[in-house]
């Protein structure tokens, strides 16, 4: 997290809500990519897109290594994600339940 600027965690909370309120009030694939594509440079937009791949492989139940194989992650990353979607705060399952995936969470 960056400490170049006095912010209260109060007013990070705010910021961190209006950034979800704004992701919510896009209607399309394509809108939320051409957000994320202004919002985020591509190695930020890469590795999100990584880490969720991660998640469906790890509800696949592919070891970590086949999915080092797969996506390039490192074993280390795999184990964060697997860890977050364990235990969490449950966004992973919430997205992937959604979309037709495990239920978790």
């Amino acid at each position: 997290m960056k400490t170049n600027r006095p912010v209260t965690v109060r007013q990070e909370q705010q910021h961190e809500r209006a950034l979800c309120t704004a992701i919510l009030a896009l209607r399309s694939v394509e809108e939320c990519r051409s957000f994320f594509r202004d919002l985020c440079t591509p190695a930020e937009l890469q590795a999100m897109a990584d880490r969720w791949a991660v998640v469906r492989d790890l509800e696949r139940g592919l070891p970590y290594r086949d999915i080092h194989d797969h996506t390039g992650v490192s074993v280390t990353t795999i184990g964060r994600v697997a860890r977050y979607l364990a235990q969490g705060n449950g966004g992973y399952a919430i997205a992937s339940r959604r979309l037709g995936g495990p239920a978790r969470g």
